[in-house]
């Protein structure tokens, strides 16, 4: 199906693409289909597209990325709200505030996005975790998660043969997106 947008223009996704949230998102009640764009960028973040509505699209991020000691702990009840029997078989996303000026981006791990990879339901879940902010300032931890894993230039591999070549083997740079990282 052909969904317009305003931030990304006509896309193609596919049915089994739709994520369903069976009561919206906070504040975003009405809105109940979503799918995940990758605009294709260094940064890692994601978008979280409403189908209903071409203006309404949540920058997110897995969470894992820049803490990578976060656990959404779940109550049953939450697993049976998106139908999970294990944990491993869902994708946690926290969503984005993208202000400005960028080096005071935040994200929500109190309420992390929680989608189900098999049956696609989902539910934005307020944890009960009192230590878990609403806004936790995540950009040094990003960017220094970007530059490493950008910046493997110092693995190069040769093999010793007299007639082999040089191998590099070195993963390719990632190209930074239009000034979302600069520097601090």
């Amino acid at each position: 199906m052909k969904i317009n947008t305003t931030r990304f223009g006509e896309l193609q996704v596919n049915k089994e693409d739709i994520i369903n949230f069976s009561e919206g998102l906070l504040g975003f009640e009405a809105l109940a289909q979503f799918f995940i764009v990758d605009p294709g960028d260094s940064t890692l973040i994601l978008w979280l597209q409403s189908v209903e509505d071409s203006n309404v699209a949540f920058p997110i991020i897995e969470p894992k990325i820049f803490k990578p000691d976060y656990v959404a702990k779940l109550l049953p009840g939450d697993m049976n709200s998106v139908e999970l029997e294990n944990i491993s078989d869902a994708k946690i996303y926290s969503i984005l505030t993208i202000p400005s000026d960028i080096t005071t981006m935040s994200a929500n791990l109190k309420a992390p996005i929680v989608i189900n990879n098999n049956n696609k339901k989902a539910r934005q879940i307020v944890l009960q975790d009192n230590k878990l902010s609403v806004k936790y300032e995540m950009y040094k931890e990003l960017k220094s998660y970007i530059i490493a894993f950008s910046s493997s230039d110092s693995k190069r591999t040769t093999v010793s043969e007299p007639t082999a070549q040089k191998i590099d083997t070195t993963t390719p740079k990632a190209t930074p997106a239009k000034e979302t990282l600069k520097e601090a």
